[in-house]
């Protein structure tokens, strides 16, 4: 199933074993070679460290009330989980990021993304056009196999126009009819 990502900030985490929420979701933390999410920053009155995440490994199930763990143990520090550590480290944000397409057009930002609940795969993402597209066209979804690539600056994406070919100059040749009677043309001086 589908979800969209902005849903998924500010849901309460609630534990298992007591049953009452223990923290809400801030942000996500994104692996940008996979667009995976890896973690949540969490925030929470009962947390003892600042920032700290939940793993999605540590996610049982997420339901209509939120996401539901064990207990407040699995809560983490960010400095606790190295290759977590490393990922918020980079400050990824999706949202917000400028999508092109490999011939350089501009198409876009980041709105929002779909991620596959049992996974935490973003699945699409949900790009606003410019001020001018949106006047003609509505937003853009572009599935995760069309990304090219991801860097610092923006993503990129396959083209769905053709790249120019280089035009041939077409031959003169002048051509005869053999269907049509040739006139007679004088001959040179005799007329």
């Amino acid at each position: 199933m589908l979800l969209l990502g902005s849903r998924l900030i500010g849901i309460p985490i609630m534990g298992l074993q007591t049953g009452t929420k223990l923290a809400q979701t801030a942000y996500p933390v994104i692996d940008p070679a996979n667009l995976k999410i890896v973690a949540y920053i969490v925030e929470g009155p009962l947390l003892l460290e600042k920032p700290s995440i939940i793993r999605i490994a540590e996610v049982r199930e997420l339901s209509d009330i939120g996401m539901i763990i064990d207990s407040s143990d699995d809560f983490v520090g960010i400095d606790d989980v190295v290759q977590i550590n490393k990922l918020y480290g980079l400050g990824f944000k999706l949202i917000g990021m400028p999508v092109i397409d490999e011939l350089n057009h501009k198409l876009g930002k980041v709105e929002d993304y779909s991620v596959e609940a049992s996974s935490f795969v973003i699945q699409q993402l949900h790009v606003k056009r410019g001020l001018v597209k949106s006047l003609t066209d509505t937003g853009l979804l572009i599935h995760r196999s069309q990304i090219v690539e991801i860097n610092d600056h923006s993503i990129i994406v396959r083209t769905t126009a053709k790249k120019p070919e280089p035009i041939m100059q077409a031959e003169h040749r002048t051509f005869v009819n053999p269907f049509k009677p040739q006139s007679a043309q004088p001959e040179n001086g005799v007329s």
